[in-house]
């Protein structure tokens, strides 16, 4: 038995068993979600049109998840103005799995499988064999639980450092106060200014035989 119902302004045609992906809707994951709005209910050539609703007619469904779609891009452009504008947007969407369709008059038909709690993203990826996206999907649950546990063996070191730098100055310190000194040794070479006094001395002995020159002629 299928059905066509109405929500959040579209039609889907549905049946026992389908998963179903509709706009978004209030509620938690496992919750359980029931369709009045059913314009038509059909088993066979038997098909009952509602005008517009089928009355007594109900189909109930489990609701798994609520997440957001594919991302829509919207670009704007304005010829000859340098205008351009590019904008992205992602509709929240709830993915559903129809347990039952009744339709009235005790006429009910219901799936016989077990609501699984698995997102439609890991359901995907297993269709198609890719284990690596399966795996990336169901980890981050798990993730920052090892994350934290780890940050307090990683601040360990971090509070010993501390305590190291108080050697490291006073090893840095007598290194320090070593060229210091060796400045301080080598400040008596200026000692050696009277050399150039002897220089200034000297020179008037070599210039006394040209005035001796002079006064012979």
């Amino acid at each position: 038995m299928y059905a066509v119902i109405k929500t959040g302004g579209k039609q889907y045609r549905v049946q026992p068993g389908d998963m179903l992906v509709v706009e978004k809707l209030d509620g938690e994951a496992g919750a359980a979600v029931a369709f009045n709005e059913v314009l038509m209910v059909g088993e066979g050539a038997n098909v009952v049109v509602g005008a517009p609703l089928v009355e007594g007619a109900v189909v109930n469904a489990t609701l798994i998840e609520t997440r957001k779609g594919e991302k829509v891009k919207i670009f704007k452009k304005i010829r000859r103005q340098g205008y351009r504008r590019t904008r992205g947007h992602r509709q929240f969407e709830s993915v559903l799995r129809v347990t039952s369709v009744a339709a009235g008059k005790g006429k009910e038909s219901k799936w016989d499988g077990v609501v699984d709690l698995t997102t439609k993203a890991v359901l995907d990826a297993r269709a198609r064999n890719l284990k690596s996206v399966a795996e990336a999907a169901s980890a981050p649950v798990a993730a920052p639980a090892a994350k934290k546990a780890a940050a307090p063996k990683a601040a360990a070191p971090k509070a010993a450092a501390p305590k190291a730098a108080p050697k490291a100055k006073a090893e840095a310190a007598p290194a320090a106060e070593a060229p210091a000194a060796e400045v301080k040794k080598a400040a008596p070479k200026k000692a050696a200014a009277p050399k150039s006094e002897a220089k200034a001395e000297a020179a008037p002995k070599k210039a006394a035989p040209k005035a001796k020159a002079k006064s012979a002629e």
